[in-house]
């Protein structure tokens, strides 16, 4: 005959059982990817840790498979084909969440279409002191200073063709490079990463727009912008590099800067064949956190309409020719629908995915699915700069 357990042994066991189904239960509701559960538990949970410490966990989820895959098709008027790379769904990964190529294949489960990994510099090194981010929580905002930080082109190259020798790999990865702190050549710096990433990249991006590396955002004046682009271009054309070369801009730019970015993004010489819009804001205007001033790019909400806007004008600006992926402050279809109708081809998500967890790239695709419907539009290419009225 069993002993008779006592009390407090039964409470254990019961105890023991409660908390291995929750652990279980929270694990299915985590990989399925549950929209209630990441709002309710998850998320809150999560916004309990720092949040650098937050952002490597989920990095590190993402790579190992723990994060759900997307169990739907995309709608087929999400598919957008841009610079000749077929996109199952305009919604990408923005630079600065996967920054050492990790994560890839694992943020293309999760429903994203494309994914854009760095900012990677030429040499490694360590970003700003910590801490160097920070939640807005009531603003829905992010400010980071990470200060590309980097494990430098050889390690997350060879993270990069470990990945493309997978043959059942077929995802679309952009490469965002950046420069050295303490270089004293940042166009070599560029140069360095498209010759390095020729053979695993199906984009290139020019970051000359991050806040947080010191004399970054001169690059983005007329005479310095027109050198580093004709630089670059030459070297492309030695290399046969056939992939697109896209801009990541600042929102801090006057009508007469992105006057001047135009015209000489439309040269021949200086051409590049998309722009992204638009990076992290140093503006600090009606927010309510405490942390507001903490020094750093400011991401996510407050960004939205800033955002569109200057989308808006650039595609006025070089008379709808250049693609634009927009980038800052989507949480939803409507936000990422507003950007494309502004004329965004593609949009990417970085802030919202921190706040909302995996389900917020199935909301956003889904709406804006709807949206299409709503409009009478068979594809996001038909509503690409719809609302821009370029003639």
């Amino acid at each position: 005959m069993a002993p008779r357990l006592s009390g407090k042994d039964k409470l254990k066991s019961l105890l023991t059982v409660t908390s291995t189904a929750v652990t279980m239960f929270s694990g299915v509701c985590l990989y399925q990817g549950n929209e209630k559960f990441y709002d309710a538990i998850a998320l809150p949970l999560v916004q309990l840790l720092d949040p650098e410490i937050a952002h490597t966990a989920a990095v590190k989820m993402l790579k190992w498979g723990l994060m759900s895959k997307q169990n739907t098709q995309d709608s087929e008027s999400l598919a957008i084909d841009v610079w000749g790379l077929q996109f199952k769904n305009p919604v990408g990964m923005a630079a600065g969440f996967d920054k050492q190529g990790e994560a890839i294949e694992g943020l293309h489960k999760i429903g994203f279409s494309f994914v854009e990994i760095g900012s990677v510099t030429p040499k490694p090194q360590p970003g700003n002191p910590k801490p160097r981010v920070f939640r807005l929580l009531e603003d829905n905002a992010v400010v980071n200073r990470y200060g590309f930080n980097s494990e430098g082109h050889e390690s997350v190259w060879s993270r990069l063709r470990k990945l493309r020798d997978n043959n059942d790999f077929n995802g679309i990865i952009g490469v965002n490079l950046g420069k050295n702190k303490t270089s004293t050549d940042a166009v070599q710096d560029y140069i360095d990463g498209i010759k390095k990433f020729l053979d695993v990249a199906d984009y290139f991006v020019i970051n000359i727009s991050s806040p947080n590396t010191p004399g970054l955002r001169s690059l983005q004046r007329k005479d310095n912008l027109e050198e580093l682009l004709i630089k670059v271009n030459q070297v492309r054309q030695s290399i046969w590099s056939k992939q697109p070369l896209l801009l990541k801009l600042a929102p801090d730019l006057s009508d007469s800067e992105k006057q001047d970015i135009a015209d000489v993004v439309l040269q021949k010489k200086s051409k590049v064949d998309g722009l992204i819009l638009c990076n992290t804001t140093i503006a600090r205007n009606n927010l309510t956190s405490s942390l507001k001033e903490e020094s750093g790019g400011l991401s996510g909400a407050p960004l939205c309409d800033i955002s569109t806007a200057m989308i808006s004008d650039m595609y006025k600006l070089t008379h709808g020719t250049i693609p634009i992926i927009g980038v800052g402050g989507i949480f939803t279809g409507a936000d990422a629908y507003n950007k494309i109708k502004a004329g965004a081809s593609l949009v990417q998500v970085y802030t919202s995915f921190a706040y909302r967890g995996p389900p917020v790239i199935g909301k956003i695709k889904r709406e804006l699915s709807d949206m299409l419907k709503q409009d009478g539009l068979a594809s996001i290419k038909d509503a690409v700069g719809k609302d821009a009225n370029v003639r």
